[in-house]
């Protein structure tokens, strides 16, 4: 099953207003498109606050709505798409160093090495990053954040929030997102490259914010249950079972036509 995932439609507030940690387009699990019929929610032991947490998704989503994506489009408009490119990876060039350090606090030695390897190679033939010459000769970026490092070190991921302006994070990430905003030198320079920055990142985060309105009846779990799975798959690099199982009650009000040709006999979601 090809595997993408995705962050969270409010990932665009959160690029937006505060440099807390890189929305990028992440994979969705499949292309899940079930249409599922409204029923009552069941409690989520993973999102205990989900009252609380829905209304943050509505607002985040409003201010989204009404300030992020407005002022997104206007500067993918005026500004050419292999500019887009050289900034998105100028900008990536630079979260290498989180990169580099989280390798190293997780003891991956071999992994800090190549990363090093990478930076260099962009840095200096690369124009200072705005070309990927490491991709170019077999160095594919790696995603190390200070949160996959506290999972690392035993810290426990703690409950599903929404944050205003901020958007999906756990009680993990809140500290691990601090630590990343600190080790990025992004939050150093002068708030035009930080807007820049932030621009860049919710335009390359368009398509993938698009395909949750799309593929979802509900965005909210679809969201919820996606983001979840794509920060514990980050944890173990890849080593859990990566399958996209809402947490609804899929046996009452559910189409029968659905049930045959969109879920397997477990109630997951198929790939399309």
């Amino acid at each position: 099953m090809n595997k993408l995932y995705t962050c969270h439609r409010n990932a665009k507030i959160k690029q937006l207003f505060l440099n807390l940690f890189i929305a990028t387009a992440v994979t969705l699990n499949g292309c899940a498109t079930t249409k599922i019929a409204e029923q009552p929610h069941r409690v989520n032991k993973a999102d205990p606050y989900e009252n609380f947490n829905r209304k943050m998704y509505v607002f985040n989503d409003t201010v989204d709505d009404y300030v992020a994506q407005p002022i997104s489009d206007a500067y993918k408009w005026v500004t050419p798409q292999f500019m887009q490119t050289g900034v998105f990876n100028f900008f990536n060039n630079l979260k290498t160093i989180n990169v580099i350090i989280n390798d190293v606090l997780q003891a991956k030695f071999k992994q800090s090495g190549e990363d090093a390897g990478r930076f260099a190679l962009n840095t200096t033939l690369g124009l200072g990053g705005f070309l990927d010459v490491g991709r170019n000769v077999g160095l594919e970026q790696n995603d190390e954040d200070f949160e996959q490092t506290l999972a690392v070190w035993g810290v426990p991921q703690g409950s599903y929030l929404v944050l205003p302006f901020l958007g999906p994070s756990t009680w993990r990430g809140i500290p691990g997102s601090v630590l990343d905003t600190a080790a990025n030198p992004v939050s150093y320079v002068g708030m035009p490259i930080q807007l820049v920055y932030l621009l860049n990142s919710r335009a390359n985060a368009e398509g993938a914010l698009k395909f949750i309105d799309e593929a979802a009846l509900d965005p909210y779990v679809f969201t919820r249950e996606s983001f979840l799975q794509w920060r514990n798959n980050l944890a173990t690099d890849g080593k859990t079972e990566a399958s996209f199982e809402l947490d609804m009650d899929l046996d009452s009000d559910v189409d029968s036509s659905v049930k045959s040709k969109d879920l397997n006999a477990d109630g997951k979601a198929e790939s399309k």
